[in-house]
């Protein structure tokens, strides 16, 4: 595709993009054949298992690695080819802190702001608003060492926007953090969007994909196979809700029951717990428990709900997030939604 051919709300474009890896040994593909577009302003979300290829992409759309084949243009700059235009449009939040823990936070933002050729006159004014906005400016000359890791994460987040870049990459912002912390962390990354920066977030956190994204692409493989907001993603899988029954025994023949029901469409065994896929769920549940009081079968527990990201990407992979157990037998697999 042609830069022309770019749409305007679009902010980034990736075509065709792969990126392989070769040693003496082995050839690995990180990122194979991957194409689509984050369009101006939105908050995006990438989620995959570790492997999958999301750190590789993110590292190609910030320069830090080049590609093997394809295009990627990040507004109106190649990765490539201008990556000097690239970074002075983006910033950057990397899952591992590199603040400086020994230089205060105000210490830390002028070295940052100098590093970006913030201008000098107005440095002192942008480091004073943004510790304000995330309520550290009572703590502007402490030790960043002193600092809580909610604190920490905050500062690196405000760093990274001290230039107001077009875009901003944030890799498992609030990983390791308390509720709280994290709840400070989704506030902060909804102020960032008002002020209409598009964020690209990559996460472990399904609640926080669901709460903060306004679309979510799943990478697998280091494919994508699926792209879209989170109430279409729902739509991928055809039986609507999910029920969970936690049991302390189960058989085969109150197993293979639960499949015949016509409401059915996928039953999966999770350790003590088996996850029925299903239309109806709720006039569903009377005739499952009806059904394990008759094979004598005591349910420890019981919920309903609609399918969460883990549902789909488990339906559309075969495999959860933590990595790899294969799905119960008539489980189909997906495609991608651009």
């Amino acid at each position: 595709m042609t830069p022309n051919a770019k749409t305007a709300d679009e902010i980034i474009r990736i075509e065709h993009l792969s990126k392989v890896f070769r040693t003496r040994d082995r050839t690995v593909t990180a990122v194979d054949d991957v194409s689509f577009s984050v369009r101006r302003g939105e908050i995006f979300g990438l989620l995959g298992p570790n492997g999958a290829g999301k750190s590789t992409l993110i590292r190609i759309l910030t320069t830090l690695l080049t590609p093997s084949s394809g295009e990627a243009r990040v507004d109106a700059y190649d990765v490539a080819r201008e990556p000097e235009q690239v970074r002075a449009i983006i910033g950057v939040c990397p899952q591992n802190s590199t603040l400086d823990l020994d230089l205060s936070a105000w210490d830390n933002l002028e070295f940052y702001g100098n590093l970006v050729d913030y201008p000098e006159a107005e440095l002192g004014d942008r480091i004073r608003t943004l510790l304000a906005s995330v309520d550290l400016a009572d703590r502007a000359h402490s030790k960043v060492g002193t600092f809580s890791g909610g604190m920490r994460r905050k500062l690196e987040i405000v760093r990274a926007f001290i230039h107001r870049p077009l875009i901003i990459f944030l890799d498992e912002p609030t990983i390791g953090l308390d509720p709280e912390a994290r709840r400070e962390v989704w506030e902060q990354i909804a102020r960032l969007n008002a002020e209409e920066t598009t964020v690209i977030l990559t996460t472990h956190y399904m609640d926080e994909a669901e709460k903060l994204c306004n679309r979510i692409a799943f990478i697998d493989g280091g494919r994508l196979i699926a792209l879209d907001s989170m109430e279409n993603l729902k739509g991928l899988i055809p039986s609507g809700d999910l029920i969970e029954i936690g049991f302390d025994r189960i058989t085969d023949d109150a197993i293979a029951r639960i499949k015949a029901d016509p409401r059915v469409g996928v039953v999966e065994l999770r350790g003590k717990t088996l996850a029925v896929q299903a239309t109806d769920g709720g006039k569903l549940v009377p005739s499952i428990l009806q059904l394990f009081e008759e094979a004598d079968l005591p349910v420890t527990a019981l919920s309903i709900r609609s399918p969460s990201l883990e549902d789909i990407f488990i339906y559309l992979t075969g495999k959860g997030f933590g990595g790899g157990e294969e799905k119960a037998a008539g489980t189909v697999r997906g495609g991608a939604r651009a």
